[in-house]
């Protein structure tokens, strides 16, 4: 049997262009020269209107969740309470690293493939007023669903808390607006959106989170923003040894979706999240996350039968199309089909086809064709 081309539709890594695995293979250079600062330089400035900021977007070598420790180590001290959002794998995190570091979380529990409420963060701020700061996900990767990040912004701007948020999933998917909506700091991770291997995390602050980590006592070192800032801003280098290639690749990575313009990004990643929900439901599939859907990765709820650890094994050893399964009580009742990264509408085709025949594999009784169908129909409506 010949070798099974891969096709990649995991929430995480993501398909890379060959444009940026070319920039990506140029002979390293040292991260202290004219060269590497120069790029550095534009790869940082060219993130800002994806953040929807003017402030400084700092890189790190780490993954997104370095980025979201960084935001913890330098924005609170050990014994500060914080309100985090639970909605999924990624807000527990959240909560495992305020205790991790002594801090006193308290948790607004959501169920998976629900956005919080803006009155439960209300709420919970009102139940906990010695809380000064909010966590949250602006898309929660693990159950598809959208936070209200504009309204909790207005909310944390009233009470005068700061607010993180994680756009692992958004940054790069759909617009955000980290100083209209008063986010204090904003983390993001190459390996999504932004078409590049996992490796880089990055994170901007507002002007009232530079001025709070400069007062934090807790203890870091890899991770001290103050330095990075220093070294970013001021000497055009990073802290630390820098991932050479991946920035070099971010740079290019970033050069292609600024030429395809961030509202045709928005605007194609919108669409293919619609077909693929489309399909799914024509499939005879629900959606975990009906109401908030992401327009980064699709979460399909299979009937009661039908394994979907089968069905994604199937799809990736079969078929070589590799999707993912569900979390925790999500195991073998989703699938998540990932639209980020190199991926154009017509790349749905390959990804519900796939799943067509796996669902069928797995002794569900579907018609063929049908969720194709529905990719077909919408992107010839468009979104």
């Amino acid at each position: 049997m010949p070798t099974l081309k891969k096709y990649l539709f995991t929430p995480g890594p993501a398909p890379v262009p060959p444009e940026v695995l070319l920039e990506m293979a140029r002979p390293v250079i040292h991260h202290r020269t004219p060269e590497f600062s120069k790029t550095l330089d534009e790869a940082r400035a060219r993130l800002k209107p994806l953040f929807g900021t003017a402030q400084e977007v700092l890189l790190l070598a780490s993954s997104g969740t370095g980025a979201m420790e960084a935001a913890v180590v330098n924005l609170l001290a050990p014994d500060e309470h914080a309100v985090f959002v639970n909605g999924g794998k990624f807000g527990e995190r959240w909560g495992k690293l305020l205790t991790t570091y002594g801090m006193v979380p308290h948790e607004v529990k959501v169920e998976w493939g629900r956005a919080v409420r803006p009155e439960q963060v209300e709420d919970a701020l009102k139940q906990h007023p010695e809380a000064r700061t909010m966590l949250v996900q602006a898309s929660e990767t693990s159950t598809c669903a959208v936070h209200p990040i504009p309204a909790i912004g207005e909310i944390a701007k009233r009470r005068g808390v700061m607010l993180i948020v994680d756009g692992i999933t958004s940054v790069g998917v759909f617009e955000q607006k980290m100083d209209a909506w008063g986010i204090d700091a904003l983390v993001t991770g190459s390996q999504k959106a932004l078409m590049l291997p996992p490796g880089l995390g990055m994170i901007a602050l507002s002007p009232r989170a530079w001025d709070k980590a400069k007062s934090v006592k807790t203890p870091r070192f890899y991770f001290d923003l103050n330095r990075e800032l220093k070294a970013q801003r001021d000497e055009h280098t990073t802290a630390w040894t820098a991932a050479v290639s991946l920035i070099f690749g971010l740079n290019k990575s970033l050069e292609l979706i600024h030429a395809e313009g961030l509202d045709r990004v928005y605007a194609r990643h919108a669409l293919m999240a619609q077909a693929t929900r489309e399909a799914g439901l024509a499939l005879g599939l629900g959606l975990i996350a009906p109401e908030t859907p992401a327009p980064s990765v699709t979460g399909l709820l299979a009937p009661n039968g039908i394994d979907t650890g089968k069905v994604v094994k199937h799809m990736r050893d079969q078929l070589g199309v590799s999707v993912q399964g569900g979390q925790d009580q999500m195991k073998g009742k989703l699938v998540r089909i990932g639209h980020m990264g190199d991926v154009s509408p017509f790349d749905m085709l390959i990804a519900v086809s796939a799943l067509e025949m796996a669902l069928k594999f797995s002794g569900m009784e579907l018609r063929m064709g049908a969720g194709v169908a529905a990719v077909q129909a919408r992107i010839g409506a468009g979104v």
